[in-house]
């Protein structure tokens, strides 16, 4: 009996034992291999390449870095649709015939008289010289306006405003060519430099007249040379965003404004624009270094492709004092046009005459207000009309 009982001991025991060997195994056996991964689908990236691939895309959709001394382009704003320039001068006639026909009223006037005697043409050539015509065509024009009435005798009022109209018409001379050379030529785009001194409404100008460019269908790329203010940089940036021209501009103050201009044409060129618009730095004419300056950004342009433009930007207010500052400029940069600031708000508009006989260039953009459409193509016959626009 005592053997049977051993024997059913030992049974359970080695039944216990076995099943404890059976538990135990796994864990004295190690970690079960992990089934192998699926292969990557076509369109996945398998796991040793993810963070190349990533790299390579990174850099495949980046854009290209603009050099050092650039600013990067600004981020986009909402760009509006100017208007075209066709026809502004005429739309604006109103304001300038509001700040110039106090010269032909007078002029109207003096020249209405029944007898025109030796003081009334004094009074005439004064008249003339007050509104910036200039001593030497006040006079020529005085004496003309002499000979034609000699010739007439008994004058009515319309005979007087004809008289006075042509006179005051072959003076500015609207037979001068006053087209913008604003259309790429060659695979470049056209070049146009403005200069001018400060105050002037330089900076304005180019942006007035990127979006005059736009508004006709051109695309434009703005540089801003005017490396010395940042203001003026920013400025010419509102512009640009406003019509979506791209501005390049330089990241440092005081850079060199020749190499912004280089750079500015060399991206025209690569992106096929239409017209670069150059804004240098306003400086006295007086600043010999400063004028040298001018003439070396224009220098450097032209290792790449030809100036079209040289707009001296002249204020309609400032009179003879704007003729001296612009022979300086003229010897410089060889001048193409003129742009006149400001002529709403002067009855000289003389100064039209004066600086034309001066440089032998045309006036090309006139600016008659504040508004952002308000830069116009100069028509002569338009703002000799305006002049004598009141009644005698």
């Amino acid at each position: 009996m005592a053997y049977v009982i051993l024997i059913i001991v030992i049974a359970v025991l080695a039944l216990v034992a076995a099943g404890w060997l059976l538990l135990l195994r796994p864990r004295l056996g190690g970690r079960r291999p992990t089934p192998p991964a699926p292969p990557p689908r076509a369109d996945e990236p398998s796991a040793g390449t993810a963070s190349t691939g990533t790299a390579v895309a990174d850099r495949a959709e980046a854009p290209e870095a603009p050099p050092a001394d650039l600013a990067p382009p600004a981020p986009a704003v909402e760009v509006e649709r100017p208007p075209p320039s066709a026809g502004r001068l005429a739309a604006l006639r109103g304001r300038l015939a509001q700040s110039q026909s106090g010269l032909g009223s007078v002029l109207l006037g003096l020249l209405s008289r029944s007898s025109l005697d030796e003081q009334t043409w004094e009074e005439i050539e004064d008249a003339l010289i007050t509104a910036d015509v200039g001593v030497t065509p006040a006079r020529q024009i005085t004496d003309e306006l002499r000979t034609q009435v000699k010739v007439l005798g008994s004058r009515s009022p319309e005979e007087v405003r004809t008289l006075l109209r042509t006179e005051l018409l072959a003076q500015v001379d609207p037979d001068l060519d006053r087209s913008l050379h604003t259309a790429p030529h060659a695979g470049h785009p056209a070049v146009l430099l403005v200069v001018g001194v400060n105050g002037t409404g330089k900076t304005t100008a180019c942006g007035k007249l990127a979006r005059a460019l736009v508004g006709d269908g051109r695309t434009v790329l703005l540089a801003a040379a005017d490396t010395f203010r940042a203001a003026a940089a920013d400025q010419l940036q509102t512009w640009g965003d406003r019509v979506g021209a791209r501005v390049i501009r330089s990241e440092r103050e005081g850079a060199d404004p020749a190499s912004v201009a280089f750079e500015a044409v060399r991206v025209g060129i690569d992106e096929h624009v239409d017209t670069v618009i150059v804004d240098t730095a306003g400086r006295l004419h007086t600043k010999t270094g400063l004028m040298d300056e001018l003439g070396k950004v224009k220098r450097v342009i032209e290792k790449s492709t030809t100036v079209d433009e040289v707009l001296l930007v002249l204020d309609a207010t400032t009179g003879q004092n704007g003729l001296r500052q612009a022979r300086v400029f003229a010897e410089v940069v060889d001048i193409t046009g003129i742009v006149l600031t400001k002529l709403d708000g002067t009855a000289k508009g003389g100064i039209v005459i004066a600086v034309q006989r001066e440089l032998g260039v045309p006036v090309k953009l006139v600016g008659l207000g504040e508004g952002p459409d308000d830069l116009a193509p100069f028509e002569p016959v338009t703002f000799v009309d305006a002049i004598i626009g009141g009644q005698p």
